[in-house]
């Protein structure tokens, strides 16, 4: 069974760095791709990068190209996002998910199979 875990949330002041984890306890030898999204109060999950199974391959949303850089360790099975310069309207619950059909960066979330359970972010202004 795949189990993905976030951490690294928590609450921070506006222009501080933060970096997220996602752990997959579980990951075996198929391909897939992890992405790394935001939901923030009142709007939809959206993708903010994304990266391929070998860690080559990355993808970042255009609003956050330059403050975000999404990289990974495949033996920890961990993929990392450090996120810059934050912002208040940064304040959301970050997720990250694997999708073993769909494509590194894709951004249709009925594509990723496997969904941590979040971790909140709150930066205060």
């Amino acid at each position: 069974q795949v189990q993905l875990v976030e951490s690294g949330g928590g609450l921070v002041q506006a222009g501080d760095s933060l970096t997220l984890s996602c752990v997959d306890s579980a990951r075996t030898g198929s391909t897939y791709a992890t992405g790394w999204f935001r939901r923030a109060p009142g709007k939809d999950r959206g993708l903010l990068a994304g990266i391929s199974w070998n860690c080559e391959t990355t993808y970042y949303a255009d609003s956050v190209k330059g403050r975000i850089t999404i990289s990974c360790a495949q033996a920890k099975k961990t993929v990392n996002m450090q996120m810059k310069v934050l912002k208040a309207e940064n304040t959301a619950v970050y997720y990250c998910a694997e999708t073993h059909a769909g494509y590194t960066g894709s951004p249709h979330t009925e594509e990723y199979d496997n969904w941590g359970q979040g971790t909140q972010v709150t930066v205060s202004a």
